[in-house]
């Protein structure tokens, strides 16, 4: 309606304006047109002969007739410097005064004025007959009545109308199909109800806790909620309208997103958290408009889920060993059945002393309690699966800087390390050594070192520089994350991994335990 009340409002307004045009260009045609006759006609000789004769009417009334037929003009009065009419339209009013201004000119000009005489109100021009010496003999008077000026531009406003009307239908029919293609695109949506919902979803998008993306088909970012803000540690009204590959984001997680494929609950590490990514293609018809990507924090979950497979491992580790504490019963109370009591004896203490001895080394090492937990939980089902856990020597834990470091991460870094190696020597094609995974925990000035090696087949310096990416493996690339996590972990810290191979692939983790690096993560792996 708002529309269509402009379009009117326009239409009408603009033919209200060609008309006044009109009708003032109008006026100042008739105004030229009778200067330039009664100009013509006062300097006509014919018309000063006349003058001089003794009966000026007489010769000039059928005269000013002809060229009164001749120029179209309504009337042609010729008077003398009195006003004295010599010449009218009706004979009658011959010898009449002029109904009208003519001092003008008298004084020798030319002028024009919209007068109201006997024929009605006229645009007129008055011009003078001036003599041999310059004085002024007589006058011409020419007009043309408005009624004419009117009917011919009733004629024109004819066309005007027509103009007039064919635009405001055009213009209706325009402000109808664009109002049909507004609805089509708002679902027939009013502008209030637009404005609601916008204010709707965007409530709804901004206060959910999962991170939305929408990317267009050419990779731009659409729209980032404050859920993704925060979980890719941006601002979104910075990242709104950038190129995805232009972001700080890992290259698997930039391919994902901008890569248009279908992709659900795919696991991506940042340098801060663990990411579970969904990307949806949305289309519209034919139209790609391109993809929704969800953003899920897997970071706490993904730590749960380490320390319960540690908890499993000490449940299965406790299992085995149950099983074999029950075997070696067996064999005790067979030996003092069989009346081998001092075999049964020396046999019993044997396997106390094994299962004793590396309980005590850890215990007597690390005296932190996550780390000695992970440690013998690891050992016992690597022991189990029959890979020999070595550690040094010179391992010797300061409590004080290790506790500055969250428990849930050195369960990541020593749990992922350990089980890297294991599955490393167990993969290992070499027979002629006994498996075996060795551990170095120390603490030198204010850093934790913690070493783990093994003599299996090593690292391939060519895949050096991808260890700790999403979906490498010792054992087949796509399925790692162990390695990942833990790169991610040494990084939040501000610490670095080493990775060396010295007759088996040797991991060397330096973390800083300061309380300020503690608190300002960085640095490389």
């Amino acid at each position: 309606m708002l529309q269509a009340v402009i379009v009117v409002t326009v239409v009408g307004a603009g033919s209200a304006l060609a008309w006044y045009n009109a009708q003032r260009q109008h006026r100042q045609a008739a105004r030229q047109e009778v200067i330039a006759v009664a100009e013509t006609i006062a300097a006509t000789p014919q018309l000063r002969d006349a003058l001089r004769g003794p009966a000026p009417s007489a010769t000039l009334q059928p005269w000013s007739k002809e060229v009164q037929a001749d120029t179209g003009v309504d009337f042609i009065t010729i008077m003398d410097p009195r006003g004295i009419r010599y010449t009218h339209p009706d004979p009658r009013r011959i010898g009449e005064r002029f109904i009208g201004h003519f001092r003008p000119a008298l004084e020798g000009g030319t002028f024009t004025e919209t007068y109201t005489g006997t024929l009605g109100p006229s645009v007129r021009a008055v011009a003078p007959v001036l003599g041999r010496e310059g004085g002024v003999r007589a006058l011409v008077s020419v007009g043309i009545t408005v009624r004419v000026l009117t009917r011919e531009l009733r004629d024109q406003l004819t066309g005007l109308l027509v103009v007039a009307a064919v635009a405001l239908l055009l213009a209706g029919l325009g402000t109808y199909a664009v109002s049909r293609r507004l609805r089509r695109y708002t679902h027939g949506l009013r502008p209030d109800q637009l404005s609601r919902m916008y204010d709707y979803h965007d409530a709804i998008l901004h206060s959910v806790r999962e991170g939305l993306l929408l990317v267009s088909p050419t990779g731009r970012i659409t729209l980032c909620n404050d859920g993704a803000a925060a979980l890719l540690s941006w601002e979104s009204s910075r990242v709104e309208g950038s190129e995805v590959a232009e972001l700080d984001l890992p290259d698997s997680l930039i391919e994902t997103i901008a890569g248009g494929r279908t992709v659900r609950d795919e696991v991506h590490l940042t340098s801060e958290r663990v990411l579970l990514v969904s990307v949806s293609a949305v289309r519209s018809g034919e139209r790609d408009l391109g993809s929704v990507v969800t953003l899920r924090d897997h970071t706490d979950l993904q730590a749960l889920s380490g320390e319960l497979d540690s908890m499993r491992g000490f449940s299965e580790s406790l299992r085995s060993q149950a099983h074999e504490s029950a075997n070696r019963l067996h064999t005790v109370v067979s030996l003092v059945e069989l009346g081998r009591s001092e075999e049964a004896v020396e046999f019993a203490t044997a396997e106390l002393e094994l299962a004793q001895r590396l309980t005590d080394r850890v215990v007597g090492a690390v005296t932190e309690p996550v780390m000695a937990a992970v440690l013998l939980g690891k050992s016992a089902e690597a022991r189990e699966r029959g890979v020999d856990v070595v550690l040094t020597e010179d391992t010797e834990v300061d409590d004080e800087l290790v506790d500055r470091v969250e428990s849930r991460d050195l369960v990541t870094m020593l749990g992922n390390l350990m089980d890297n190696a294991i599955e490393a020597v167990l993969e290992s094609p070499l027979t002629d050594r006994v498996p075996t995974v060795t551990v170095t925990i120390r603490t030198r000035g204010d850093d934790l070192i913690i070493r783990v090696a093994d003599n299996g087949a090593g690292v391939d310096p060519a895949s050096v520089s991808r260890v700790f990416q999403r979906g490498w493996s010792t054992r087949q690339d796509g399925r790692g994350l162990g390695l990942a996590l833990v790169g991610q972990s040494v990084r939040r810290h501000g610490g670095r991994v080493d990775v060396t191979d010295e007759g088996g692939a040797v991991f060397t983790v330096r973390l800083p335990v300061r309380q300020e690096a503690v608190e300002a993560p960085g640095g490389s792996s």
